[in-house]
């Protein structure tokens, strides 16, 4: 129903020149030339009729077919035939018909409509009324209206041009008509009741006549009981009277108090700008209308531009403009002093205010009436906008009458008590006294109390005594002798104050849903019926501030006269102090509540709004119905009609018809019972010192700051209703400022209303689930989301810090905020109080995740000198566990829990631990981080780890070689399972291993060597950094680095076997290979130290490949030769012949080693030189080649042959016999076997005999 469109919704877009639209009526015979009456309805068959005045008397009817059916227009024309006028009418006199046309043509045209049928009623000028059936298309009637009025001769000749015909029907009473009959200085109303006899003959009952004053009717209207007036008077002012003509038997009219126009001049004072009184004048909500000040302001700029739908604040850019360029052009003079040139600004000002207040004047010139027949609604139809007739209250009636009016007033008819009601009616004359003689300046000096915060009581003493001072026409002894009148004038102040005291104990409910009565959800939602209520509220605001500010004076001026002067004696001092004390709350609620009316609303940015969402959702009232974000139409808001159409509209409509027993649940919408109940509900809405908060509740959803700030500031010093509330609106607005400080002032000012107030009850509902707390422990959980979601960290810590005294007994309260206060001095750098806040947390499991969350900050900034230094009571484990934790799940490179782990340690004098955790951390490096960088730290680990241990004593040296990465417990990793996926058993217990300061220095040599061969040949990075010392030597080998491979060997005690081997492999290679090889083998074999050789010529990659083995070969000495025969055994494995200083060096070490590898590898003449140049060394040949001390002879030691190996030689060399060659080989060896075997005989005889 909310996208419901008004039936005008689509006139503009209708194209007029549809020929079912329009009509043009025909010239002949015309229509009346001077006449504008006319009547329309449209029949039951959905045709629309018109009646307009003939030319030659009687009456056009055109028909229209229905807007959806075609067809052609169709014009009937009801008139007399000659005989029957003469018959009904009698002979006309001939003055009439002079030139004023026939004496039948109508002036006023009504219509009644039937159900087949409509009744056509013509007011005619002359005097006689005519009713027509247009069905029949006769006349039914002719009644002289004369008849019902004193007539004079003048009058029965004239034309009777200015007569008023209207008709109102009732379902029970009938169909009433209304004549008003014009006369020159006089004029009068007939009512008369339209009755039937039989045969359809019809007659005017005549119910009521009544007179009118001289002023010139402009339009009225009737209903069934009433007769609606416009006139304007001699001062062409307009007047609108009623008066109900069947109960008002003395015929006096009552008044309806209209607009009146905005003042004709507009009081500067020399203290104030020109420019901006006159703004704030003009632009006042309600006093001008748009079209007249842009009309205003295309005169005042001789109409060089026009200024056409402008929006209310572009609009005053444009008189800005126009005024100051105007001024700015009339400056003639170069300078002019400051009282010249506000003398000036005022000129100018003025003279486009005038023009305003012309078109004003010119737009609010009334047209017509219009009164609704369903809801009895009265409204004004004027040049420039529309007017509503809202009932006025008693007070409110009281205050405006007139004098005369006022004695007139029926006593019986304001209370009960007569004597009551004439007490209240001299009451009122005294204030209506005192307000006709307050000037402007008096005046304004109650407005700027009110303004100023100062007290009502004295302004309004000050008054009195200009009032005193002044008083030129006696008006102190008018004021005397009517309350004298007054017979308890304190019982009457005290009546008077209680009809205009909208104050209520209970809170008004809130909205209910308006699913129930769908037809309800839109009803005075429309801008037009917005602004009517909230205009009848300021109309009533701005009275009623007038009548208490009147009473307040003269509150002042009986305390002055004392009791004696009171009548009915004895009255007490006290008690006109307490009426005082109560008149001066409800002047300033009035105050307040025409300043909300005149108010302007602020446009609101998209941005603002959404952030303000964001607010109140941290809040939890973004779900409530008084914070739907609003966008403002271009014309002027005010806050007041932003707070009905947004929420309080909802609430009244609700209460109104949604609750049972209401007086309205079952009644039509009647316009005035209708509207005065929505404003007397309104109104205590609005009223401050309600318990009700939804208005600032509004203007905080809406956004409009800066009004919930002055609306405060008014409200503040004299009220004493949610003053929490307030404060908490106060410290909103100033958070949205950015006044965080302030903000937090006003938050802790509202802390000690929590739980008294409804708004701020509303806003500590707990969640589900939430832990409840106190209530005031609850509201600073709010405030400090709040403070913490607009990020002011500094201000969250302040207010955890005033709560956390408010929570001495709650552990759990006290654990969130010290958590707050750490997360928040963390945020902010203040590392010291963070620490500080940590380990005053009450709860273990907070207090861990903050130190953990420190650790880590602490570690992404690093600030680890804060980290490392703070003490850690009670926490030492904790921070350790935690340090480790994070080492062990992050990766190595990124971060450097490690290194801060071990400056925690050593800060501690912990060296051990340090050592324990470097080792780790290269042990770690090692395994996870294959490269080049990853090497280069493992060595300073290690190096770490050492210095650590040597800064021990000896005895303590030692570490616990740590876990290998796999069975380190990770928090959150899922179980290992085997192949067919069972939970694989966690070993318990593991075997400790000790590391010593050997063991570390080991690991450092070999960390050391790592890194050497990565730097060598980048390529073995990824298998290096975990290898053990024997991997390492071959992949040491494999790069050529045999230097650092031997020394890897030596300190981990290792064979250099697989150095030799790989060396002499190296040699082969470059022995086979070609040049690219030996180009290669250079980078190798710089990488060794060579012995010093001086050489005459160049020599080869071969050749120093060659002599490096010799030097490692000479320099390594090894049981059994092992490494000699290694590098043979590899020689002739691959089938190089041996180099001499090869033979030459293992013939001296184990020339029978030799030959049996000789032999193993078939080389027979080879084995058979070997032998033979062996038995001839024994003999004394050459023994120095072979390293024989002492050859064969009687006197030296025994000697020996390795017969078994010389046997096997022979054997092979028997075998083959096929080869002539070791035919004769054998024949050699054979023969110098028999030589030896003799030569050893002789000697073993010599040594015997010499024995």
């Amino acid at each position: 129903e909310s996208q419901m469109q008004s039936v005008f919704t689509d006139i503009g877009k209708i194209n007029f020149r549809d020929p079912s639209n329009y009509y043009v009526i025909p010239s002949v015979p015309g229509l009346a030339s001077n006449s504008v009456a006319s009547a329309a309805w449209i029949s039951s068959e959905g045709e629309a009729l018109f009646a307009l005045p003939s030319a030659l008397g009687g009456i056009f009817v055109l028909k229209l077919p229905p807007h959806d059916v075609p067809g052609t227009v169709s014009v009937v024309e009801l008139k007399q035939s000659s005989v029957m006028q003469r018959f009904l009418t009698g002979w006309m006199p001939t003055a009439i018909r002079g030139d004023c046309g026939p004496s039948d043509l109508p002036i006023s045209l009504s219509v009644h409509c039937l159900d087949h049928d409509a009744f056509l009623f013509a007011l005619c000028q002359d005097h006689k009324l005519r009713m027509w059936s247009y069905k029949d298309q006769m006349c039914l009637m002719v009644a002289d209206l004369l008849e019902f009025m004193p007539v004079s001769r003048d009058l029965r000749l004239a034309a009777g041009t200015g007569h008023r015909l209207r008709l109102a029907f009732s379902q029970s009473l009938g169909l009433y008509l209304g004549v008003y009959m014009h006369a020159p200085k006089r004029g009068q109303f007939c009512v008369f009741q339209l009755v039937s006899t039989e045969s359809n003959r019809y007659s005017l009952d005549h119910i009521s006549s009544l007179f009118s004053s001289q002023e010139t009717l402009v339009d009225f209207a009737l209903t069934s009981s009433e007769i609606w007036a416009l006139w304007h008077n001699e001062e062409n002012q307009t007047v609108v009277k009623y008066i109900n003509f069947e109960q008002n038997v003395a015929g006096q009219w009552n008044q309806v108090f209209v607009q009146p126009l905005p003042e004709e001049e507009v009081t500067v004072q020399h203290d104030q700008d020109p420019r901006e009184t006159y703004l704030e004048y003009l632009f006042m909500p309600g006093r001008f209308t748009n079209a007249a000040i842009q009309k205003a302001l295309q005169i005042f700029s001789q109409g060089t531009e026009t200024h056409m739908d402008l929006t209310w604040d572009e609009l005053k850019k444009e008189v800005t403009l126009a005024v100051e360029s105007e001024f700015q052009g009339s400056v003639t003079e170069y300078e002019c002093s400051p009282e010249e040139f506000w003398q000036l600004q005022v000129e100018f000002w003025s003279k486009f205010y005038a023009c305003c207040l012309q078109y004003q004047e010119a737009l609010s010139r009334p047209l017509a009436l219009h009164l609704n027949p369903y809801t009895s609604m009265v409204c004004l139809l004027k040049k420039g906008s529309l007017s509503f007739l809202v009932p006025c209250s008693l007070v409110d009636h009281l205050y405006l009458l007139s004098n005369e009016h006022l004695l007139a007033e029926d006593d019986a008819a304001i209370f009960d008590d007569l004597e009551m009601s004439r007490d209240v009616v001299c009451l009122v004359q005294c204030l209506r006294l005192i307000g006709e003689s307050i000037s402007m300046e008096m005046a304004f000096i109650m407005e700027m109390a009110c303004s100023r915060l100062q007290p009502p009581e004295k302004a309004a003493e000050q008054i009195l005594e200009d009032l005193i001072a002044n008083d030129t026409e006696n008006m102190m002894e008018d004021i005397h002798s009517k309350l004298q009148d007054i017979r308890n004038p304190i019982h009457a102040i005290g009546v008077l104050i209680r009809e205009m005291d909208y104050e209520t104990d209970a809170d008004m409910e809130r909205a209910h849903h308006l699913n129930l009565r769908m037809n309800l959800t839109q009803l005075y939602g429309s801008g037009t019926a917005v602004n009517v209520v909230c205009w009848g509220v300021c109309k009533i605001a701005t009275i009623r501030f007038l009548i208490c500010r009147d009473l307040l004076i003269l509150q002042q001026l009986l305390l002055r006269l004392g009791d004696t002067m009171v009548l009915g004696g004895g009255q007490l001092f006290q008690s006109q102090q307490d009426l005082l004390h109560r008149t001066s709350p409800l002047l300033l609620s009035y105050y307040l509540i025409r300043w909300a009316s005149q108010c302007l609303a602020s446009d609101v940015p998209v941005d603002t709004l959404e952030s303000n969402l964001q607010h109140l959702s941290v809040l939890e009232l973004a779900d409530t119905t008084a914070l739907t974000p609003h966008k403002l139409v271009s014309g002027p808001q005010t806050i007041v009609e932003l707070f009905f159409q947004e929420v309080a509209r909802k609430h009244i409509i609700s209460r109104l018809f949604l609750q049972p027993n209401t007086s309205l649940a079952e009644t039509s919408l009647n316009w005035p019972h209708l509207v005065t109940a929505i404003v007397a509900d309104f109104l205590p809405l609005l009223w401050p010192s309600n318990p009700s908060f939804l208005f600032p509740e509004c203007l905080m959803g809406s956004c409009q700051y800066t009004q919930l700030q002055e609306y405060i500031r008014l409200l503040q010093p004299w009220c004493h209703v949610n003053m929490g509330s307030c404060c908490f609106m106060m410290g909103r607005c100033y958070l949205v400022m950015g006044e965080g400080h302030k903000a937090l002032d006003c938050f802790c000012q509202a802390a000690s209303e929590v739980g008294r107030e409804e708004f701020l009850d509303r806003l500590i509902q707990p969640e589900e689930g939430e832990m409840v707390s106190t209530p005031r422990l609850q509201y600073y959980n709010k405030v400090l989301r709040l403070f913490d979601m607009v990020g002011l960290p500094e201000l969250v810590i302040q207010l955890a810090t005033l709560a956390i005294m408010e929570s001495a007994d709650d552990w759990r309260s006290q654990a969130t905020l010290r958590t707050c206060i750490f997360k928040h001095h963390l945020d902010l750098g203040h590392n010291s109080e963070a620490y500080v806040a940590l380990t005053q947390n009450p709860d273990p499991g907070r207090q861990l995740d903050c130190l953990r969350q420190l650790v880590v900050v602490l570690c992404e900034r690093s600030q680890l000198q804060d980290l490392v230094a703070f003490p850690y009571v009670n926490l030492h484990n904790e921070v350790v566990g935690i340090i480790e934790s994070h080492a062990r799940a992050v990766d190595l490179m990124t971060h450097n829990y490690y290194e801060l782990l071990y400056a925690f340690h050593i800060y501690r004098h912990n060296y051990r631990k340090a050592g324990t955790v470097m080792f780790e951390y290269g042990m770690r490096l090692g395994r996870e981080v294959r490269t080049l960088r990853g090497l280069q730290k493992q060595g300073n680990c290690f190096l770490a780890a050492i210095n650590c241990l040597r800064l021990i004593r000896p005895e303590y040296a030692w570490i616990v070689q740590p876990a290998s990465g796999a069975v380190y417990e990770r928090p959150g990793a899922s179980p290992k399972r085997s192949h067919d996926g069972e939970c694989m058993a966690v070993p318990t217990t593991r075997q400790i291993e000790i590391l010593e300061l050997e063991d570390l220095e080991r690991e450092c040599v070999l960390a050391r060597i790592r890194l050497t061969l990565v730097q060598h040949d980048l390529s073995t990075a990824a298998v290096a950094g975990n290898s053990t010392p024997e991997e390492t030597v071959a992949l040491l080998v494999r790069a050529g680095l045999f230097d650092t491979a031997i020394t890897l060997c030596q300190t981990f005690k290792l064979p250099l076997t697989p150095i030799f081997e790989g060396l002499a492999f190296k040699c082969i290679k470059l022995q086979l290979g070609g040049e690219a090889a030996q180009a290669e083998a250079w980078d190798w074999l710089a990488a060794n130290q060579l012995s010093a050789l001086v050489t005459t010529k160049e020599s080869s990659a071969t050749d120093e490949a060659w002599r490096l083995l010799s030097s490692y070969l000479e320099r390594y000495s090894s049981q059994n030769s092992l490494y000699h025969r290694c590098v043979i055994n590899k020689l002739l494995a691959h089938g190089i012949p041996l180099p001499n200083w090869l033979i030459n060096s293992y013939k001296k070490v184990d020339a029978a080693e030799l030959l049996r590898l000789y032999l193993n590898y078939d080389l027979l003449e080879e084995a058979v030189d070997l032998v033979l140049e062996y038995i001839d060394a024994v003999l004394g040949k050459g023994h120095q080649y072979f390293g024989i001390e002492f050859p064969l002879s009687a006197t030296a030691p025994m000697v020996w042959l390795p017969y078994t190996a010389i046997d096997q030689l022979l054997q092979a060399l028997r075998e083959s016999t096929t080869n002539h060659y070791n035919i004769v080989l054998y024949q050699k060896l054979h023969d110098k076997m028999e030589d030896y075997q003799q030569k050893v005989s002789v000697a073993t005889r010599d040594r015997l005999y010499r024995r």
